[in-house]
């Protein structure tokens, strides 16, 4: 499966936007009947991938891909059971999963461990399984945001992604989405995820770079992509899994 390429310069439409999104439910309370219902408005909506929990596999989503997470929120799992995860759903039928990595291990700038943890995980899960890391970019300062996203590109994943959307400090930002952008060069894909709640937020997403987005609210989104100015800021706070 391949990466996505970035964006043309020219905005996108509803249709191209639309083929960005990662179409996604990860609240706790979640029910199958849930589920099917996202499958249903995927479907509808001409999205790219559903991302539901991995307890939700197998799921038949027709032509709509599959993407679930591993070590989901927090990242502090033992690499092996993040890899355990990770495996387990691809046998599910995922067609990418998005993993956290240890922000503490980033904190600290243990980068050896961040790209072991990562590697751990890309094995378990190898081509044409997508990997995308995700690096809780609102909580790293921006020298950290660049030396995870070198250890992601070091470990062989796919994409990196800015946010899980349940950290309290805070989702997708422009700036993070930027410079991820910058550091991985084309070379891998950006997730924005995490707090996009408007049209004009999920533009600025892709002008800074994201090609792919994650989204809880994509109907809202997508409708209000030819509003402008954007109601609220979009990118700040934490969003409930995405």
């Amino acid at each position: 499966m391949s990466t996505p390429t970035t964006p043309s310069q020219a905005a996108p439409d509803r249709a191209a936007v639309a083929q960005m999104v990662d179409h996604t439910l990860l609240k706790a309370e979640v029910t199958r009947g849930d589920v099917r219902a996202l499958i249903a408005e995927a479907q509808q909506l001409g999205v790219y991938s559903i991302c539901v929990s991995p307890s939700m596999l197998p799921v038949d989503a027709g032509a709509v891909l599959v993407a679930t997470v591993c070590g989901f929120p927090s990242g502090k799992h033992h690499s092996e059971v993040k890899a355990a995860e990770a495996a387990r759903a691809v046998a599910d039928g995922a067609h990418e999963v998005d993993m956290v990595i240890d922000i503490g291990s980033a904190k600290a700038g243990e980068w050896s461990a961040v790209q072991a943890d990562i590697s751990t995980v890309r094995a378990a899960a190898p081509a044409p399984t997508v990997l995308k890391v995700i690096i809780e970019s609102a909580a790293l300062t921006d020298e950290e945001i660049v030396g995870a996203c070198r250890a992601a590109e070091a470990a062989g994943a796919d994409f990196v992604k800015t946010s899980t959307g349940f950290h309290p400090a805070g989702g997708a930002t422009a700036h993070a989405v930027a410079l991820m952008s910058r550091t991985v060069g084309g070379r891998l894909g950006v997730k924005a995820s995490g707090g996009i709640r408007t049209g004009a937020a999920a533009r600025e997403m892709i002008a800074a770079g994201a090609t792919r987005l994650g989204l809880s609210g994509t109907a809202a989104v997508l409708d209000g992509l030819d509003q402008q100015p954007p109601a609220e800021d979009g990118a700040g706070a934490a969003d409930q899994g995405y």
